[in-house]
């Protein structure tokens, strides 16, 4: 008779990434075509669980779903409805885990009204909110995937304020992580303390048991910045544990995926 399988550990482990992926451009010195493939490469090396994206056009999204294979799938919805603008659309592992509903909401006076925007940002913003059910444990938690205003402070402000009522009108009993470009530095900014103020989230990057080295998330295909501003964000509930976290500098031969790097974290929920 074989020997009984002992239990595992430590509970299944979630590999969660936010990327802002510069949207698809032929125009300029970074195109589309010439960083698709490093895009390719670093995410089938990393294969996260949950990839929240900001930035992506309808085509670029799907030469990204492409190029992960049948395992993944997306949900999103272009910032002016249907496929049209920018999606802050969430890729999924689907031997990992099933959507079981999903929302978007626009960060605006108006969050219901497509395209809407009234804070004074003339570009506009939304999140996607998702729950999952892991399939490996039939846990579930939720997801919010977010980009909020690159210029507008009282804007940004708004919209975390509104981020935060959503996600406290979820399920108390499920964990919540937030994906997001935030355009605001890590600590010493109003909307960081709006998200994290009362404690009902936590910053990975901070509570990780292990971290590797700290670089400027947005470097505009400069030089990095090493222990720079951290302004891509993985925020989770404080009952979900961040194993390691990461700020992956994948290149070849100088051609970065995106302007942003991406930021990485392994939790346990």
């Amino acid at each position: 008779m074989p020997a009984p399988v002992p239990p595992p550990s430590h509970p299944p482990r979630l590999r969660v990434m936010s990327f802002n992926l510069r949207y698809a451009s032929e125009t300029g010195p970074h195109p589309w075509s010439e960083r698709r493939p490093v895009m390719r490469r670093l995410l089938r090396r990393e294969r996260p669980h949950v990839l929240g994206t900001q930035e992506g056009l309808h085509r670029q999204l799907r030469d990204i779903a492409g190029d992960l294979g049948p395992r993944y799938d997306w949900i999103g919805l272009g910032r002016l409805g249907g496929s049209r603008d920018e999606y802050c659309a969430v890729f999924y592992d689907t031997l990992r885990l099933t959507p079981e509903e999903y929302d978007h909401f626009w960060l605006s006076g108006t969050p219901a009204l497509i395209g809407s925007a009234t804070w004074g940002n003339t570009i506009v913003r939304m999140a996607s909110v998702i729950r999952f059910t892991d399939r490996h444990t039939g846990a579930g938690f939720h997801v919010l995937n977010t980009h909020l205003d690159h210029v507008h402070q009282y804007a940004r402000e708004r919209s975390a304020a509104l981020i935060g009522e959503r996600l406290r009108a979820l399920d108390p009993a499920l964990p919540r992580i937030v994906t997001g470009d935030f355009n605001v530095p890590a600590h010493g900014n109003p909307v960081y303390d709006a998200l994290l103020g009362d404690g009902s989230l936590t910053d990975t990057w901070d509570t990780a048991a292990e971290r590797g080295p700290q670089y400027a998330t947005f470097h505009g295909y400069r030089p990095l910045v090493p222990d720079g501003d951290r302004i891509d964000w993985i925020l989770a509930s404080p009952s979900v544990r961040t194993v390691r976290a990461c700020i992956n500098t994948h290149a070849e031969d100088g051609r970065f995926p995106s302007d942003h790097l991406p930021v990485q974290a392994l939790v346990e929920l």
